[in-house]
C-alpha cells in the first residue's frame, strides 16, 4: 500500500479546520498539507444540526474569522447563513480541492526514529483503510460526537406511543403542525427551538430541571450595519469585533467580581420581558452564578413572546417515567405530548476520539497537562484547537491556528523537525487541575474526567481569556524552555518507509 505524505493534516473540515487552512495557506505558503473529514461535506456543527431555527448563540463579528468580514446585516445568524460564511471562506481561498470526505481518522502514530505521524482513517462506504503520513497535526475536529447526542436513560421510555427526537438527529419532513410538545432542557438549543415549534405546534412545554439564565438583545447590531455604510468593509468589521469582544469580557469579568449585582440586573430585565404573573423566582432564576454555565441569548425576545402568547410554557420538575401518553413528573403532574424533544446537551469527545500513539505506547490524554490549552505534555508536533465557553470559539481557532504556522516556520528557521512540551524538574509537584474550571454545565462535567489537566502556572493553563491568551499565544516567543525542540537520532522518514508518496511543496 502506497502512503502519501504531506507536511500538514487538519482534522475536520468545520468552521475550524477551514479557518485553520486558511491560516495554513497564508502564513506556511510553501507547506502541503490535506483536511481529513469523516462526513461526505464541510462545515461541522453548521451543516449537522438541522433543527428548526439553529442559529448561533454568539454573535457573527467574533464567531467569524479574524481575516473575513461578515456583511450580512443580521449578527446573530442562522445555521444555514453560516454554513454558506464557511463555504465562501472554502471557496475563495480554493481550500476544497485539499478536502478529503469521508475520511474518517481512527488512529495516528508518531515516531520519533523519522519525526512523523502515520495517520489511519476509515474510508466511509467500505472498510478500507487509508495511511497518510505527515509531520505535523492540527486537529479541528470539534470538541463533541458527531455520531450522536447525549440523552439520558428515562424510565418508561419504551413506553410512549409519540417519537422521541434528539434535535443533533432531526427528521428532514417532522411534521409537528398541531402537535403537543415537550421540550426537555432549558439549554441554547431548547430555547432556539421553543419559538420555531410554538409558531406551527398546539402547544410547545419546556421541561426544565432547573433555571437557565436568559438575555434579550436584537440580532442586528446597528453600529455594526452603519459602520458598514461609510467605511471600507475590512475597517468596519475590525471595529464591530473589538467593540463586541471588550464588551463579551467587560460582561464575563463583571460575572465574576460582581456576580449578585449581574444577577439581579438579569433579572430584572427579565421581568420587564414577561407578563407579569409569571414566576420568576420558579422558573427563571438559577441557583448558580451567571456565567458558571452559558448565558442563554434569546434574539428580538422571540423565547419570551411564546411564553407570553401562551403558545408555550415552562414547567420546572424531575421527570419520574415516560408514559403511553407523555411524562409523568415526580409532582404527580402529567404532561400530555405527541412529541418529545430531548434537547439534552452534547456527548464530548477528547480529540474527535482518535487514539493516539506515540513511538509505541497509547497516550492517555485524560494523564497529560495541557500546553497552552493547545498541546498535551509529552506529545510531539501536535495542536488541538478548543475553543471558549465564555466567549466565541473561533476567537481561540483563530490563535490556535496562527500559533501553529508560527511553530512550523520556527522549526524549519531553526533546522528541528520535531517539538514536544516537556514538564520540567520545576513542574514536579504542579497540582493538578480540571481542565476548565468555574464552569458547570453538565456536558463539560460528564467528560472531564477524559480531558487533560492543567496546572497552577504557565504555560500550563487554560485561561479561557482572549486578553491573556493573545499575550501567551501570540506574543511569547515560541521557544519559551518548555517546548523541545529536536531531531531524529537514526535513519530517516525515505530509508524507513521506502515506498512514500510525497506531496511536500
Amino acid at each position: 500500500m502506497k502512503t502519501e505524505y504531506f507536511d500538514v493534516v487538519i482534522v475536520g473540515a468545520g468552521l475550524s479546520g477551514i479557518g485553520a487552512a486558511y491560516h495554513l495557506q497564508d502564513m506556511c505558503p510553501g507547506k502541503s498539507y490535506v483536511i481529513l473529514e469523516g462526513r461526505d461535506s464541510m462545515g461541522g456543527t453548521w451543516d449537522i444540526f438541522r433543527y428548526p431555527g439553529i442559529r448561533s448563540d454568539s454573535d457573527m463579528y467574533t464567531l467569524g474569522y479574524n481575516f473575513k468580514p461578515w456583511v450580512e446585516s443580521k449578527a446573530i445568524a442562522d445555521g444555514p447563513s453560516i454554513l454558506k460564511y464557511i463555504r465562501e471562506t472554502a471557496a475563495q481561498n480554493d481550500i476544497g480541492k485539499n478536502i478529503r470526505y469521508g475520511h474518517q481518522v481512527k488512529k495516528a502514530m508518531w515516531s520519533s526514529s523519522d519525526a512523523a505521524w502515520t495517520i489511519e482513517a476509515q474510508c466511509k462506504g467500505n472498510a478500507e483503510t487509508t495511511a497518510i503520513r505527515c509531520n505535523s497535526i492540527l486537529m479541528c475536529s470539534g470538541y463533541y460526537s458527531y455520531e450522536g447526542g447525549h440523552t439520558p436513560e428515562f424510565s418508561g421510555r419504551e413506553r410512549f406511543g409519540g417519537e422521541v427526537i434528539h434535535p443533533q438527529q432531526w427528521p428532514e419532513k417532522l411534521d409537528y403542525h398541531d402537535k403537543q410538545i415537550v421540550v426537555i432542557g432549558s439549554g441554547a438549543t431548547a430555547v432556539t427551538l421553543i419559538p420555531e415549534l410554538a409558531d406551527e405546534a398546539r402547544h410547545v412545554v419546556m421541561l426544565q430541571r432547573s433555571p437557565t439564565y436568559m438575555v434579550s438583545a436584537p440580532d442586528e447590531d446597528w453600529i455594526a450595519n452603519f459602520l458598514r455604510k461609510i467605511l471600507p468593509q475590512k475597517t468596519a468589521y475590525a471595529i464591530t469585533r473589538w467593540k463586541n469582544i471588550r464588551f463579551q469580557q467587560m460582561v464575563y469579568r463583571r460575572t465574576r467580581t460582581a456576580p449578585e449585582k449581574v444577577k439581579k440586573q438579569l433579572l430584572k430585565m427579565l421581568r420587564k420581558e414577561l407578563r407579569s404573573d409569571y414566576d420568576i423566582e420558579k422558573h427563571f432564576t438559577p441557583s448558580y452564578e451567571p456565567w458558571d454555565q452559558r448565558l442563554c441569548l434569546v434574539p428580538n425576545s422571540d423565547f419570551f413572546e411564546a411564553i407570553n402568547s401562551r403558545k408555550a410554557s415552562i414547567v420546572t420538575d424531575h421527570i419520574d417515567t415516560f408514559t403511553e401518553k407523555g411524562i409523568l413528573l415526580k409532582s404527580g403532574e402529567e404532561l400530555d405530548a405527541d412529541i418529545i424533544v430531548t434537547a439534552t446537551g452534547l456527548d464530548l469527545l477528547v480529540l474527535g476520539g482518535i487514539e493516539i500513539i506515540v513511538d509505541g505506547e497509547t497516550v492517555d490524554i485524560s494523564k497529560t497537562f495541557s500546553y497552552k490549552a493547545m498541546m498535551f505534555s509529552g506529545v510531539p508536533n501536535l495542536v488541538s484547537t478548543f475553543g471558549y465557553i465564555n466567549a466565541s470559539w473561533t476567537l481561540r481557532a483563530d490563535l490556535t491556528a496562527e500559533y501553529f504556522c508560527r511553530l512550523i516556520n520556527h522549526m524549519d528557521a531553526t533546522g528541528y523537525s520535531q517539538c514536544t512540551p516537556r514538564l520540567g524538574d520545576q513542574d514536579t509537584n504542579m497540582p493538578e487541575r480540571d481542565w476548565i474550571t468555574a464552569f458547570s454545565s453538565g456536558y463539560m462535567q460528564r467528560a472531564m474526567h477524559m480531558l487533560p489537566k492543567q496546572g497552577d502556572r504557565e504555560p500550563w493553563l487554560n485561561t479561557q481569556n482572549y486578553d491573556l491568551d493573545r499575550k501567551l499565544i501570540r506574543g511569547e516567543a515560541i521557544d519559551d524552555g518548555v517546548l523541545a525542540f529536536s531531531n531524529p537520532q537514526q535513519g530517516s522518514m525515505e530509508q524507513e518507509t521506502g515506498n512514500v508518496e510525497s506531496n511536500t511543496a
